[in-house]
């Protein structure tokens, strides 16, 4: 990784340049969107299901879990 000033990575950046050279993304995170795990327990006909609807869909059941939960929270707010 170069060393560069802060006002020299605006104008690159500003500019449209590729800046991603002076970048360290091994520290990089994305605001409110660390995660953290959680185990929950279902019945046996709910994962029967998710993995019916995932099957369909070709996802893994954890993304459909995640979607379907962020779009209730999201009606919720």
């Amino acid at each position: 990784m170069k060393a560069i000033k802060a006002k020299e990575i605006d104008r690159k950046f500003d500019e449209g340049e590729d800046i991603s050279e002076y970048l360290d993304l091994s520290k990089a995170r994305r605001h409110e969107q660390e995660q953290k795990r959680v185990n929950v327990d279902f019945p046996l006909w709910m994962i029967q299901l998710l993995d019916k609807e995932a099957r369909r869909l070709g996802v893994p059941r954890q993304s459909i879990i995640k979607l379907w939960v962020a779009e209730r929270l999201e009606k919720a707010i």
